[in-house]
């Protein structure tokens, strides 16, 4: 999922033809991080806006979502108001707050838009068409890996025994679960994320993430290491089946973590995070898939295959901590002063 912004937000609920790139684009460029600035971006696309600073803020029923408001924590757009609580959109993530929490963290400021038939985004036929293009690309990829995974997966006769079908499944399902604990740990939004996490504790991934112990020697973060792990995992296992049985020793050699993190989060942290916690439970179905395939077995003697695979779950951390620091930079670039 594309990340999203205020802007493109408020575009969406005006309904103004505009594409998602372009309006995200803008909105990052945009020269003060200011409601003025939004005025200017507005602008550009053909839409008129007014400021209005309430002295009262419970006036604010006067005014017809949606509009913008300022908060500490940067823009939102309000959808909606009602008696009990205010309705916004933060980032694509339509949430909820009381009347008194909007009244504490809203500034008084709001800016209202007016577009008309002629609002539009600037050049956007060719941005359009710049969309589709790269919206096809991403589906001829999809359809490049999904038929090279069942190539390989019928080609190797995975489907012919239980145990691979489900070791398959497992990997797959661990690999989802880790890509959503590393958006976490970059600070991308994702509401399938933030509805997981909520499961077991509302806001337990985001306090354990944030502790020191959620990073492997201080280096890796333990959800970089998880999706290294079972991506790995999963192309070993469509690539080479013949070598399940080192799969299995590395396995083996993962569960005692399992045990150091549910301690953690009991005993230590104190609060649960629901994305770590179905992690480790992963770790132990694959463990039982490989125990009751009887790939347990052929892990004696160790051959060069085995020091190669840990090479190569080694060498995808690395390169995967290598790269996520960019993607962090990116969202954590600290933004300028904001001028109401």
């Amino acid at each position: 999922m594309k990340e999203t912004t205020a802007f493109n937000d408020l575009l969406n609920l005006l309904e103004v033809p505009h594409t998602l790139d372009y309006a995200n684009e803008q909105f990052h460029t945009m020269p003060f991080r200011s409601m003025f600035g939004f005025s200017k971006l507005l602008q550009r696309y053909g839409i008129d806006s007014q400021g209005v600073t309430l002295g009262d803020k419970s006036e604010v029923d006067k005014i017809a979502p949606p509009f913008l408001a300022q908060t500490g924590k940067g823009f939102i757009i309000v959808t909606a108001i009602d008696s009990e609580g205010v309705n916004y959109l933060t980032e694509g993530v339509l949430e909820r707050m009381s009347r008194d929490e909007f009244a504490d963290v809203w500034n008084g400021f709001v800016m209202m838009a007016f577009p008309t038939r002629r609002s539009i985004e600037p050049h956007y036929l060719s941005h359009r068409r710049t969309e589709i293009i790269g919206k096809a690309k991403q589906w001829i990829l999809t359809l490049g890996v999904v038929a090279l995974f069942l190539y390989l997966f019928i080609s190797n006769h995975l489907y012919a025994d239980w145990s691979t079908i489900a070791l398959t499944l497992f990997n797959i399902g661990g690999i989802y679960l880790t890509y959503l604990l590393v958006q976490k740990s970059s600070g991308m939004k994702n509401r399938t994320a933030d509805a997981v996490c909520g499961v077991l504790q509302a806001g337990g991934c985001d306090s354990v993430l944030e502790m020191k112990a959620s990073k492997f020697f201080g280096i890796f973060g333990w959800s970089e290491v998880g999706f290294s792990y079972f991506t790995v995992s999963l192309l070993t296992l469509l690539m080479f089946p013949q070598w399940i049985c080192y799969l299995a020793a590395c396995n083996v050699m993962c569960l005692p973590f399992t045990f150091w993190s549910i301690w953690y989060q009991k005993f230590r942290a104190k609060v649960w995070c629901t994305l770590c916690v179905s992690v480790q439970a992963t770790l132990w179905l694959l463990f039982f898939c490989y125990l009751g395939g009887g790939w347990l077995n052929g892990i004696f003697p160790l051959r060069i295959e085995f020091f190669v695979l840990c090479a190569t779950y080694l060498t995808t951390l690395l390169a995967l901590n290598k790269v996520l620091p960019h993607f962090d930079q990116k969202i954590k670039t600290p933004q300028p002063d904001e001028d109401y």
